[in-house]
Parts: C-alpha cells; structure tokens; sequence
C-alpha cells in the first residue's frame, strides 16, 4: 500500500495538531543528521508528538503503510541512529520532555523520553538527589536509554540498562507495553526491559522512562593526574580500581587531546597523557581515597597530581573533557570527525590504546585517544578530509583495526555509542552466532521493519 508526500502529510494532519506537522525544509535538514560522519538522509516529515497516545497513532498509521519511523532525541548520537536513511516520518521528542512523577523514598523518578539529563539532574537538585549517567553531551534520557549510553560515571554508578526500572514502550502496530515496575529486583519472566534498552529504536519507541536515581554525596573531589606515558596512565587507573578506591570517574586524555582541550578551552595543562578523576562520598572517606591514590599514582610514575574541590574548579575541568570532540571539530574546521568506541578487558586496556596510538600514527592522519578506562571503554578521535577518497579509506582502516584488535581480545565492538549504521560489519564479526536470534526477535516485534530500518542489523 503507498502514499504520496501530500497523503502522507495530510494524514498525520489528522492525527496530530498540524502545526507540530511539517515539512519545512530546515526542519528536515536538522533532521537528516546527527554527530557522527554519516552521510545525512531527508526525512518525508517531522512530526512533534505530545502524548503517549498521538505516537501510538503515529505508528499505528505508519505501520498501516509501511512507513519508516526514526525516534529523534538532540541528534548527538555518533553512528548514524536518527539518521532516516529509508525516509520517511521523523518523530522529535523535544514536547515529550516532563518530569512525570519523583518518589524520593524510592530512589526513582519517571520521566518522558525528550528530556534531557541536565534537565532531569536541575529538577532533582531540590530533593537531594541526582543522575549519575554522563556521556558528555546533553543527551535526552530516551536517546540514552535506547543506545544503552553510559560515560564518564560509569565505572562507580554503572550503565543506562543498570539505572531503568521501567519503560512505557510503543510497538510498531500501536500498541502500548510496560516492560518493568517500581521494584528493586525481579524475576519474573524475561527481562524486557533490558532488551528494549540499546535496541537503538529498532523494537519500539519510548514514551516513559522509570529511573533509579542518588542521593548528592556529601563531598565531591577532582583531580588531574599527568604521567610520561599513556601506557603509566592506564596502569595507574588500573591500580585505581584494584585498590577497590571508591573512584566516581578515570578518564584517560592522551597528549595530542590536551593539546586541543589548552586551545579550545583556554587551559594549561601539561601536554602529558592525564588521568582526569574525580571522587564522590562522605568528606572523611574522600580523603582517605585521595591519600591512598596519590601513593599509587606515584608509584606508576605521576609527573603531577592536583586536586580541586572548589565547584567551580571541577567544572571547569569536566568542561573541557565534555567538550573534547567540539575541541576537535573548532581545531579542524575542514576535517570531518570519525570516532571509534571499543571496549576491552581492563587487563588489556593498556596495550590496546598503545596499539591504536600506534595505528593513528602510521596512518598520518591526526587523532587522539581518550575514554572511560575505568571500565575498558576508550575512544580515537580521527580527523579526515571527507572529500578525500585516500583518507576516508585511511580512516576507515584505522578502525576497522582497533575493532578487530578489540575483538581478537575478548572485547566489543562498541562500549557505548551503538551499533547504529557504522558498526553494522562488526556486529556481525562479534555476535555471528546470535545474529539470527537477533533478527528472529525484530521480525516478531517488527515484522513490517518500519522502526528504524537499516540500523543495528544486516538487512536480508
């Protein structure tokens, strides 16, 4: 069954207010795109749905047709996932951005899918309480939910799939589902909550979110660690967390990413491989933590190890390791930004970014290597010339080997950012044997592949 441009806009006009119906041209442009380096597809139409049930009617109507649905939250993801490289509708969540409902006795807070975690973390602050997921940009909670993002916090707090208790899903023929509840542990059946978690918009859309929130520890403490080689800074991180120090953040920045962040940022800092830390509990806990580590730092030869607890201070510090990537992107006007995302046993992080370094090197493209080292997780930052056949091809190769490096070694092919569009090959590398499974699942919830097509799986 098909439809024209016009049916189509003039059906949505029905079920939704037509003024949240669109196709103006800037509108579909911004929605042809997020972060990443892929190449950017028009959706038909951009809908901006208010309610539960006007997205239940949305993809009630657009599965009746066959009709490509993209879930849209800020467009910061990094692999292409609210790229609508099929067309069709675009649903943008940004009216969908409410806190409904805190339970401070709980430790949960519900909430809609467009609101972001600066947001969630601002209307917390009054009761005491806080997010702990970070991945840097200001991400909305449904765009973290579905990517399974997780960040800089996550070697103390944990990932997005450790913090949602429930979701309020919309499945492709209109239904309505909850996959959870308010309780701290279940089970009960399979754990669907986990499942629609990472699904990158691929099973259903979301319009709530129930999530484990904190309590504000009572004292917070940064710190920037400089060492002579990436490889100390690793090791350093490493015996962070074989001490059992109860560390709230390690991130690794390598030289060439300090050098960005000085210019970007209007820093100082030493041009050294740097541990950026950061400390949360109870003020006598926090200092014992901060004695012990300066002893383990030096012994994994620590140049210099400074600590801040003035708010300010560690803003500005955490400042400039969230606006890395846009350091980047300002630093080469010119060059597009390829970032790949692996994650590895943390016994052999070290040799990893050594080896990726080394990869980045040969390849004489510029690049940096920084991430989450706390849980394994690291980044490369590879600027290209996308015009130039010679070093797409050199960037390209440059992760397809830190992947497989990656994979060899027990890891994955992505920590955080998704499998989206640009992962795609090595899903199917990493989980052969449970691809089918994979597949066999989309078919049942999805059968007339209009959620997100062409993201996570390889079409057949």
């Amino acid at each position: 069954m098909s439809i024209t441009h016009d049916e189509l806009l003039l059906e949505l006009k029905k079920l939704i207010d037509e003024k949240r119906v669109t196709r103006n041209k800037t509108i579909l442009e911004h929605h042809s795109q997020d972060e990443s380096h892929h190449t950017p597809v028009l959706p038909e139409v951009v809908v901006f749905p208010e309610s539960t049930e006007e997205v239940s009617a949305i993809l009630q109507f657009a599965n009746s047709y066959r009709i490509p649905v993209v879930p849209f939250g800020v467009g910061s993801s990094l692999e292409g996932h609210a790229i609508p490289i099929k067309g069709g509708i675009s649903i943008d969540f940004q009216l969908m951005n409410k806190v409904l409902e805190v339970r401070p006795e709980d430790f949960l807070v519900r909430v809609q899918p467009g609101l972001t975690r600066t947001e969630l973390n601002q209307a917390l602050k009054k009761y005491g309480l806080f997010f702990p997921v970070d991945p840097g940009a200001d991400a909305t909670i449904g765009g973290m939910s579905s990517t399974n993002a997780s960040g800089t916090t996550s070697v103390r707090y944990g990932i997005m799939r450790n913090q949602v208790r429930d979701l309020e899903v919309v499945l492709a023929d209109g239904n309505v589902i909850h996959t959870g509840g308010l309780s701290a542990k279940s089970s009960s059946g399979y754990h669907l909550t986990s499942l629609f978690v990472g699904s990158e918009g691929t099973l259903g859309v979301f319009t709530e979110i129930t999530l484990k929130v904190y309590g504000i520890p009572e004292m917070i403490v940064a710190g920037r660690a400089t060492f002579l080689s990436v490889k100390d800074a690793v090791n350093g991180a490493v015996s962070l967390l074989s001490a059992g120090i109860s560390i709230a953040r390690v991130e690794l920045v390598d030289e060439e990413s300090i050098e960005q962040v000085n210019k970007h940022s209007e820093t100082d800092y030493p041009i050294r491989p740097t541990l950026f830390l950061e400390f949360h509990g109870n003020e006598q806990g926090v200092k014992q933590d901060i004695g012990f580590t300066k002893e383990l730092l030096d012994a994994n030869s620590c140049e210099e190890l400074i600590f801040e607890t003035d708010s300010l201070k560690r803003s500005k510090l955490w400042e400039a390791r969230h606006n890395l990537a846009y350091a980047f992107i300002h630093g080469f006007p010119d060059k597009k930004m390829m970032i790949t995302d692996v994650c590895l046993p943390v016994s052999k992080l070290s040799e990893a970014i050594v080896y990726s370094r080394k990869v980045i090197d040969e390849s004489g493209l510029y690049g940096s290597a920084l991430g989450h080292v706390g849980d394994g997780n690291f980044h490369t930052n590879l600027m290209y010339d996308k015009n130039d056949p010679e070093e797409v091809e050199k960037a390209n190769n440059v992760n397809r080997k830190i992947v497989e490096y990656a994979l060899e070694r027990g890891g994955t092919c992505t920590g955080e950012h998704g499998i989206g569009l640009g992962k795609i090959k090595y899903l199917k590398k990493e989980h052969a044997d449970t691809i089918p499974l994979m597949q066999m699942i989309k078919n049942q919830f999805d059968p007339n592949n209009i959620l997100n097509p062409g993201k996570v799986l390889p079409e057949s």
